[in-house]
């Protein structure tokens, strides 16, 4: 599935998989390569204005690693109103839920992927 990204989407994207967060990289070192349940992910993905930071187009799931400054914030309850009436699912995990817990976030991340949402 192509979509027509604006190029400035595109360049902030590539700015962001270069300086992502520790967790992250943990996060992606687990997720790339098929490694959960053969589902592909990608990074930093941008898509309807938005720059998510790991998404599964064939299990329709969307992860977000937050920091803090995401705490209670409108801005991505939004969002995630408006992917989640395109048809996806959102996991979001703390940054420090996944630095000391990855095994807990991709056993999380498999069960979403393998009930679809159900």
């Amino acid at each position: 599935m192509r979509r027509d990204i604006p190029d400035r989407h595109r360049r902030f994207a590539r700015t962001m998989r270069s300086g992502s967060t520790k967790a992250e990289n943990i996060l992606w070192q687990a997720v790339r390569n098929r490694q959960i349940g053969g589902f592909k992910f990608k990074r930093q993905v941008p898509l309807d204005g938005y720059i998510l930071d790991f998404l599964c187009f064939e299990g329709r799931l969307i992860i977000e690693v937050d920091g803090g400054q995401h705490a209670g914030s409108i801005s991505d309850q939004i969002r995630d109103a408006y992917f989640q009436s395109q048809g996806f699912r959102i996991l979001r995990f703390w940054n420090d839920e996944v630095v000391t817990n990855l095994d807990g976030a991709v056993l999380t991340i498999l069960a979403e992927l393998k009930n679809g949402g159900e």
